[in-house]
């Protein structure tokens, strides 16, 4: 810029566009007198740049402010998940939750009982409570053992064991107070057999009678109801067992009289069937009963 003097004879100075009160660069009562049209150009220009700048550095600012701002919420966001002293929304830790009040309840191992035992309910008539008859030892009117099928025949139930036994049997079965005796005769071609059952009080009382017993001590044959007479001359097979208070007999031999013989295979094998089958029923007792307490 140069200098200009304004006015006849008045003080000189330097116009500053952007001074306050400053005045143009003309001489308004100067008659005659044009405008410094090269000066109002540089002043314009000099104006226009300032406010370029002014303008870059205002968006400076603003962008730094913005900036600012940011990483200021960042950083508050961040501090939210941090533990402050003092600080209301501070989360506790696993170690800073109460601990459970009162006694823990303990449980103490347990295990189921074992099973009842069947032989403890066929041991004594203390407990042998469950119903006895012919028919509900041998049910129907067949039995199959294997592939073999028995007809089943006549049966017998006496109080009187000693009427229904032979030889030396009655004194072992009197003896040890035998309380009854169930017979029942089965079938298969030729070939009967008889089975019995005494019943006793106790276990203890069939075992002595078993042991009382000889090869002569066998129970008589029971006949009728389409069943010949058979073994009551001739040799027959016989069996003597017990299990729990029972002592159970077979008397095996051929309908038409012959004498059995250690070769008559089938006479053996029927008086095995039916004794396996006794025994069978006789334990089957004492599991009904045994189960039926378990889930009384």
């Amino acid at each position: 810029m140069r200098p200009m003097s304004f006015g006849q004879g008045g003080p000189s100075q330097q116009w500053d566009p952007w001074k306050p009160n400053s005045q143009q660069p003309w001489n308004s009562g100067g008659a005659g007198q044009s405008p410094d049209w090269a000066a109002l150009a540089d002043a314009s220009e000099a104006r226009a740049k300032r406010r370029r700048l002014l303008f870059i550095g205002g968006g400076a600012l603003a962008t730094v402010a913005i900036g600012t701002a940011v990483a200021v919420a960042v950083v508050s966001a961040n501090g939210g998940d941090q533990a402050s002293p003092g600080g209301s929304s501070q989360l506790p830790g696993v170690s800073d939750l109460p601990s459970p009040t009162g006694t823990v309840p303990s449980f103490a191992p347990t295990s189921a009982p074992p099973p009842l035992d069947p032989n403890d309910f066929i041991a004594s008539a203390v407990k042998d409570k469950a119903p006895l008859s012919p028919d509900i030892l041998f049910p129907g009117t067949q039995l199959t053992m294997g592939e073999t099928v028995y007809k089943k025949g006549p049966t017998a139930d006496t109080g009187n064991c000693a009427s229904a036994a032979k030889a030396t049997l009655p004194k072992a079965l009197t003896d040890n107070r035998c309380t009854r005796l169930i017979r029942v005769t089965y079938t298969k071609d030729d070939v009967a057999v008889t089975v019995g059952v005494a019943v006793f009080d106790t276990q203890a009382q069939a075992a002595k009678a078993r042991q009382q017993t000889d090869k002569k001590s066998i129970i008589k044959s029971l006949s009728g109801g389409g069943v010949k007479d058979f073994c009551s001359g001739a040799v027959c097979r016989s069996t003597t067992n017990t299990v729990g208070r029972y002592a159970y007999f077979t008397l095996a031999g051929f309908t038409d009289g012959k004498n059995v013989t250690e070769k008559d295979k089938a006479v053996f094998a029927t008086g095995d069937d039916l004794q396996e089958f006794t025994f069978r029923q006789i334990r089957r007792r004492g599991e009904a009963q045994a189960s039926a307490a378990a889930n009384g």
